[in-house]
């Protein structure tokens, strides 16, 4: 079955939001979620030839979105389109598991994978490269210090997220 990409823009209190999707040619069926990216995000995707907008695609999404950021919603249910690399596909799922209105360092998450030490580097750039800004939760991630350290959208982004989770930073 071959797939189409479709995108939407939404407002939401981080500016617009560029949501990229795939969804079954011809079928009325779940949009896996395969970008979010956010107004001078650092490698943010943009849209292509051939790609359709469709914002009644992302109806799904938009409302968890809208219920996180109004503070109704702590986790998403949301079907993602495969992408990265074995290691970062690890990362991003050790991501996920970070508990909504806490934070971990990137050396908890280089341990949780099976890469401490030098790997701690290799952590950061597989988070750093994170498609999914917001729904899988990379602004969860900071300094071993506790201070704030990368994200792709801008450090007042990532503060303003954890703040939004009532996480102490």
């Amino acid at each position: 079955m071959t797939q189409q990409t479709v995108y939407a823009y939404i407002d939401g209190p981080l500016g617009e939001m560029l949501l990229v999707g795939r969804v079954a040619e011809g079928g009325a069926g779940v949009t896996e979620l395969a970008s979010l990216s956010l107004p001078g995000q650092k490698g943010a995707v943009t849209v292509q030839d051939g790609w359709r907008r469709a914002p009644e695609a992302f109806e799904a999404i938009t409302a968890q979105l809208a219920e996180y950021f109004a503070g109704r919603r702590d986790r998403f249910d949301i079907a993602y389109a495969a992408g990265g690399t074995d290691f970062q596909r690890r990362v991003w799922r050790a991501l996920e598991d970070i508990p909504y209105g806490s934070t971990v360092s990137y050396g908890d998450i280089a341990r949780r994978v099976g890469s401490s030490g030098a790997g701690v580097r290799a952590v950061g750039t597989a988070i750093g490269r994170n498609p999914l800004l917001v729904v899988r939760p990379c602004h969860r991630v900071v300094g071993a210090d506790g201070s704030l350290r990368g994200y792709a959208a801008g450090l007042e982004r990532k503060e303003r997220l954890l703040g939004l989770e009532g996480a102490h930073v």
